[in-house]
Order: structure tokens, then sequence, then C-alpha cells
């Protein structure tokens, strides 16, 4: 009689797709912090003094928030029962949130938005090894690649419900939305909570340090990151590259976002099936080759002088979909490089993707006026460098293979 254990695992499948939606909110919100926020910043002097330089600091210290929250939470992650540390958090995110929007002064909204920025953290370093534990390998990768898919509409989405906010309730309402939402999700986890794993690192000897060292770690880890700095780059500079030198409008940028978002979900949900039947190395390395190959066509285009924006989203949509399909395995891998200690992995993931982007962004700032052969090479320079990590440094026992490994807790469906 197999009717038993075919129902049991059907439960067991069905828990993990509840328990995988359950980080998908978490994820989001956390995701939403800045965008929500951003159509109202332009309106903050006016309703609580100040001026546009410091307002501008609502986003920024957010973002610094964020960085730190994510080296906090990966050392806590890593020692105490990431299910716990999920709903402290997000009732922390959610109170800020409602002490954000009673602020009297924008001084007190960007300190605030600083302890709002850490506590959004935290959804994002503890649900990859939730997700991993979950899933078998195969699996973990399709929920990953789902999960990027989900997060990629995040910035064209949330700003739009942001402007509907702003004109329904003022600047306030944005704050009051996610406040109300943390607190709903961390009262739904502390009372569901257990359907998610209670993931924590497996064995002693775990650091930071040992992370930084270890250079099977850095091949993905560092790679990830460089690979998806190079395109976030080139996606931040191209709204001036296009009104500026192209003669093009916002709505072009749009149109090449739209094409470029659906190229990548498309990517990013066939990943595993690819890695099934190739292994984790070679999609790992062919994606990051197909990366480049849409960004090296490019700068070339842009170099011969090339104006034509379909020309440009045609040649965009590769670059997309190389990270689409790299990026589910490239970050599995970096987490099983992490021998079992996930918050940390996946903080300094997520550190990383921050650095390249920040330090690319910050050198094709004055370059963007130059044109699309400017932009193009600096996200060009990025990817070669995430490139060159995977051809120098040594590679994860295993990881050619079709199942990438096994782990504890990788029992689950898909």
């Amino acid at each position: 009689m197999s009717s038993a254990p075919e129902g049991a695992t059907a439960i067991a499948q069905s828990r993990a797709v509840a328990a995988t939606a359950l980080l998908i909110a978490c994820t989001l919100l956390g995701l939403a912090g800045t965008d929500l926020v951003l159509p109202a910043v332009p309106t903050l002097p006016s309703a609580l003094g100040g001026n546009a330089a410091q307002a501008q600091l609502v986003l920024a210290t957010f973002a610094a928030g964020t960085g730190i929250g994510l080296v906090l939470f990966g050392e806590i992650g890593a020692r105490h029962d990431n299910r716990r540390l999920l709903v402290l958090a997000l009732g922390l995110y959610g109170m800020t949130s409602l002490a954000a929007a009673a602020s009297p002064t924008l001084s007190v909204l960007v300190l605030l938005r600083f302890l709002q920025g850490v506590a959004a953290s935290c959804a994002a370093v503890v649900a990859p090894g939730m997700v991993r534990a979950l899933f078998s390998p195969r699996g973990a990768m399709r929920a990953i690649g789902f999960i990027g898919s989900v997060e990629s509409l995040a910035p064209a989405i949330a700003p739009i419900i942001g402007v509907w906010l702003l004109h329904r309730g003022g600047w306030q309402a944005s704050f009051l939305v996610t406040g109300g939402l943390a607190l709903a999700l961390a009262t739904l986890v502390a009372v569901a909570g257990r359907i998610l794993p209670p993931v924590a690192a497996r064995r002693s000897g775990h650091s930071y340090i040992v992370l930084l060292t270890d250079p099977v770690f850095h091949r993905y880890a560092l790679s990830q990151g460089l690979a998806l700095g190079s395109l976030l780059v080139y996606v931040f500079g191209m709204p001036v590259v296009i009104t500026a030198t192209l003669d093009g409008t916002l709505g072009d940028f749009i149109t090449m976002q739209v094409c470029g978002i659906t190229t990548f979900i498309i990517a990013a949900n066939l990943a595993s099936r690819v890695v099934a039947r190739y292994g984790a190395e070679r999609v790992i390395l062919g994606g990051s080759l197909l990366s480049l190959a849409g960004l090296g066509a490019l700068f070339a285009y842009g170099l011969a002088g090339g104006r034509d924006m379909a020309v440009i989203i045609g040649l965009f949509l590769p670059f997309n979909m190389g990270f689409g399909l790299r990026g589910p395995p490239g970050f599995y891998c970096a987490l099983q490089a992490s021998h079992g200690d996930d918050a940390r992995a996946s903080a300094l993931v997520l550190l990383f993707v921050m650095a390249a982007t920040a330090g690319g962004t910050a050198l094709a700032a004055p370059l963007v006026t130059d044109g699309l052969a400017a932009l193009a090479a600096v996200a060009l320079a990025l990817a070669v460098a995430g490139i060159a990590c995977l051809a120098l440094l040594p590679r994860l026992a295993g990881a050619g293979t079709a199942a990438a490994g096994t782990g504890a807790g990788e029992s689950g469906g898909a």
C-alpha cells in the first residue's frame, strides 16, 4: 500500500509551498521599504520641514540600515532559531514603520528609517536557508528562481502602489500600510510558524571569517554579487542614457524593463530544469557567458553610435536571460559552499550585490551622459570580474552534477 506515503508526501509538499509563500510575503515587504516610500520623498520637506537633500536621507539611511542588518541578522540567525528571529524582526519593522508615520520632523523620520532598514533585512537573510531546508536540491533551485521572479516585480509595482497611497492618504500612508502588514505577518509567523523549518548553523566553527577566507564560497557568492551588480548598474544608469543621449523617454525605459523582467522570470523558472540536465556548474558558467555576450553586444552597439531602442531592448534580453539561468543555481551553490551556515552566507551574498551595485553605480555616475557605451563598459567590467571568479576559484565538489548535492532537511518535494 503506497497511499499513506503518497498522502504524507502531498501534505509535506503543501506545507513547503505554504511556507515558501509566507517567506515570499515577508521578503517582499522588506524590499518594499524603499519603493513604496519613493513617491512620497519629494513631498516630505513641505510636510515635515527640511530640504530636498535631507529628504534623500530617508532613502539613504534605510539602505545603510539594511546593510548593517544583513550582517547583524546573519550572525544572530546562525546562532538562534530563525523563526523567532523573523517574528521579532517583523515586529520591530512594524513598530518602526508606524512610528515613522507619526514623525514630527524630518530628522526623526531619518532616524526611524535607519531602524526600519535594519529590521527589514531579516527576511532576506533567513529565507534562503529555510527554502533550502524545505526542498530537495532541484526543488530549492526552483523555489529560489520563483522567489527571484516575484522579487523582480517589486521595483516595478511598489512605486505604483506608493503613488496611489500618497494620493489617498498622504506621505504617512505607505508607512501605515507597511507597519500594519509587518505586524500581521509577525503574528502569522508566530501562530503558523511551525510550517517553517527551525534553521540555524548546523555545526560549530562557523563565522564570517571562515566564509570570507573560503575560496570555494567566493566562487559562487562573489560571482553572484558581481553578476547581479552588473545588471543593476546598467538598469540604474539607463534612464539618464535614454533621455539624455538617445532622445528617448522614460516610456522607452519602462518598455525595456518590462521586456527584461519578463525574460528574467522565464529563465529563472526554467533554471532548475536546465540544471537537472546539464549540471549547476555548466548552467552558472553558461548563463554568465550569455549575459556577457548580451552586454558586450550592447557595448559594441553603443560604441558604433547605435541609437535604436528596439535594438537596445533586443540586446538587453540575453543579458537578463543569462542571469535568470545562473541566478538560482549560483545562490544555491553559495549556500551549499557555506556548509550549513546559511544565514551568514545569505547575508554576504546580498552584501556583495550591494557593494558591486553601489561601487559600479558610483563609477558609472559621471559617465552616463557619455552614452550607452560608457555605461555598458562599467557593467561589462563587473561581469568579466564575475566570470574571472568562476575561472580562477575552486568549485564545490559535486556542483557539476545534475543534482547539486544533498543536505540535511532537503527531503521535501519538487
